[in-house]
Order: structure tokens, then sequence, then C-alpha cells
């Protein structure tokens, strides 16, 4: 008996500095309503999919509130929760999170009820805290969001094992690791890719890789969805969101740098018919847990380590 799920890449193109909030859920709102019609159970939207994304810029603090969310769900978003629970729609949402004086980079998972199952906080945080003189674009993460305390966790949802991650993290294989030794059967990823390698062969190249190398180490499912387009000043935001199989194979690819919706059904039990999956979910089958070296990783957490098994 397979353990079928229809999923959806939720993109956001393109979201500009005064675009109202009303407008901006209101997108998001069209695409749950093109997923339901799709028969698409779960959604999954970018990192940062309610602002544009504004690490890209110097924002005064008077002006910094209207890009962060002191409560979710709020009555700016609150219209999303209720439509996607009329339709039965769960959904994944990258938004930036106030709270009290740390501000985060946070995804949150919600399920067809409308109820928070989860929350994440990206844990990766690059750029850099001032503007670098002479660069074109900027990126300054590091100004507005603080590392994520949450960790990297899963959640027993939609059928299966699911966890989430954002952006950056997926440039770190220790992240697609850890997913796996829990037990993740799905990892939802929001980004926001772009400036100098937005548009380049390399920079998608990377993003694919990324997704795809993750996806069959670990033997699990991937959604990822863009926050994507030329929001302002040039400053360009790649598409392909994709969905990836524990195969490593992309079996869905957005081909625009707007609104966009991808969808397909996949199928959980295939995380068991993969040999590296998760001996958490699958302990009948001994394979990932008998060639597993162990002692030989330890410089992973431990710089120091010289090589040597304990």
């Amino acid at each position: 008996m397979s353990r079928k799920l229809r999923v959806g890449a939720a993109q956001i193109g393109p979201v500009l500095r005064e675009e109202s909030r009303e407008h901006i859920v209101d997108r998001h709102i069209a695409l749950i309503e093109e997923a339901a019609r799709r028969k698409v159970e779960l959604v999954v939207y970018p990192e940062c999919s309610l602002t544009t994304w504004f690490p890209r810029f110097l924002i005064n603090d008077s002006q910094l509130d209207k890009f962060f969310e002191k409560s979710m769900p709020n009555p700016s978003v609150q219209p999303l929760f209720d439509r996607a629970k009329e339709l039965g729609v769960g959904f994944v949402l990258g938004y930036g999170e106030r709270d009290g004086d740390k501000q985060f980079n946070s995804s949150i998972l919600v399920g067809k009820d409308g109820a928070i199952i989860g929350k994440y906080r990206k844990s990766h945080i690059g750029g850099t805290y001032e503007p670098i003189l002479g660069r074109k674009f900027q990126y300054m993460e590091r100004r507005y969001f603080l590392p994520g305390d949450t960790g990297f966790k899963i959640w027993p949802a939609f059928g299966g094992y699911m966890g989430m991650g954002i952006c950056y993290d997926r440039r770190w294989p220790e992240f697609w690791r850890v997913m796996g030794m829990q037990g993740a059967e799905l990892v939802a990823i929001g980004f926001c890719s772009g400036g100098r390698s937005g548009g380049s062969h390399l920079g998608v190249f990377h993003h694919q890789l990324c997704l795809q190398a993750g996806a069959y180490w670990s033997g699990m499912w991937v959604v990822a969805s863009a926050h994507c387009g030329e929001e302002e000043e040039g400053y360009t935001l790649m598409g392909h969101s994709a969905i990836v199989s524990p195969s490593g194979e992309i079996i869905a690819e957005s081909y625009t740098i707007e609104d966009e919706l991808i969808d397909t059904t996949i199928d959980l039990d295939e995380t068991i018919r993969r040999p590296n999956f998760s001996p958490r979910v699958h302990r009948d089958n001994a394979i990932f847990v008998r060639d597993r070296r162990p002692e030989f990783y330890k410089a992973i957490a431990d710089p120091e380590w010289d090589g040597v098994p304990t």
C-alpha cells in the first residue's frame, strides 16, 4: 500500500518594496486556490514570501517593522489561513519573524485544519552586516537575522515525516544528513537566490545540485519554492522551483520568474525503497546502519579531531 501525497511549490514572483500586504496575501491565496483545483494537499511557499527581499538594502529602524511578523497568524495574514482551511490545503510559509528584540528568518508548517504544526528558524545565515563598497547588489542578511535556534526538526505530518529548511541551509550537507538521520521523508525548502548569481548558469546549477544531492543522500522527497524575479534596482532572484524525488531526479520544475504553481503526486513509500533510508522510520531494514562509518565522521562536529577512531 502506497502513501500518495499531492504536493506543490507555490513560487512567488517579484514583490515590490511598496506593495501592500493585502495584495501580497491575495497573491498567496490565488496560488492556494489553484492548488486546490489541482487536488494539491500541501503547498510550499518561498523564503520571506510576504515582503520584498529586503536584506539587499539598508532600512531605517523606524521602517523595519513592516518587514517582520510579531505573531503568526496575524490579522494581515489570517485570510490566507482561513482560505487554506476552507479548501483543506496545508502549507509551508516563509517570513521574517520578530520575537521580542530578536529577528529570525522563519518558516511554519500548517496543517489542513489551519493549525500550526511546527516552526523552523533558518540556521545558516550568510552575507554581511554592513554594505560592501562598490558592490552593485548587497546581501546583508546578517544585519537583519540571527542564526536560528530551533535546530533541524521533523514532524509527523501529511502521512509521513516532514522537515523544513530555508535557502542557504541547502548548501550544507550536514543539514541533509541530520534530516535523514531523524527520518525525514519530505523536506520543504523556501529560497531567495539572486544578485550576482541569480540568473547565472552556475547559480542555477549549484541550486539544483544541492537539492538533488540532498534528496539522494538521504533518500527523501524535496519540494523547493522560489521567491524570484526582478524586484527593483535590477536585483533579480532566480526561479527554478523544483520537486525532487528520493532518487535525486527533478520531477517538476518552474519555467517562469513570476507567481507559478508546480505540482505532482509523490509516493512517500519511495523513501523506503531507497537504499539510504533513515533507520528511525524503517528499522526493519538495516543497510543504512550497517554501512555507515560514524567513527570516521567526527571531524564534522569536532574540527580538532585527528582522524583516529576511538
